[in-house]
């Protein structure tokens, strides 16, 4: 039997183990929703697969993503990182990561934050085959402009979004998509 997924998804099987395990799963522990910020930001400008492919050596590039060690990070580790094939090398985005650390280490409860941007549960929308699924929405907007206040960076209103669908934030998987049930 062959199971129906949300038409992003390729025959990669790289795609298709993140979309059937991870992507639209909520999310609550602080480093992880911290991490697949950080990831997504990094996606900027690039194709999503490219992150994925790299996420172990970005892993280990970034301590773990450990914020409490990224934060400490200063311009001998930009070098090391503007050197690191493993990941996506962009300075701007590198920096951004090391001042979102820092960021991040501000805030208290950095899930209970986000999640309060949907009112401490899932969105479920119901997106059929033929949906137009948006880019951004009010409240991605109002989250990146709340995460921009706080310091962070690479955090615009697409970027965000694709963050909340990832973590579960959002259920953006199609309603014919095998997952859709299983997440509401």
């Amino acid at each position: 039997m062959t199971l129906s997924r949300c038409r992003w998804v390729s025959d990669d099987p790289v795609y298709i183990d993140y979309h059937d395990r991870e992507w639209g799963v909520p999310e609550h522990d602080d480093r992880a929703l911290w991490e697949k910020l950080i990831l997504d930001g990094f996606q900027a400008g690039l194709s999503w697969i490219t992150i994925l492919r790299k996420r172990e050596s970005f892993r280990r590039a970034f301590a773990e993503f450990d914020p409490e060690k990224v934060a400490r990070f200063g311009a001998r580790d930009v070098t090391r990182l503007m050197g690191d094939a493993g990941i996506v090398r962009n300075r701007a985005k590198i920096e951004a990561t090391i001042g979102n650390a820092r960021a991040f280490l501000e805030m208290p409860d950095f899930a209970r934050f986000c999640w309060s941007f949907v009112g401490g549960a899932p969105r479920v929308n119901r997106l059929g085959p033929r949906s137009k699924i948006p880019a951004a929405t009010d409240e991605s907007r109002a989250l990146s402009k709340a995460l921009i206040e706080r310091g962070f960076r690479f955090v615009g209103p697409t970027i965000v979004y694709a963050w909340m669908q990832a973590c579960g934030l959002v259920n953006d998987h199609l309603t014919t998509c095998f997952r859709y049930e299983q997440l509401i």
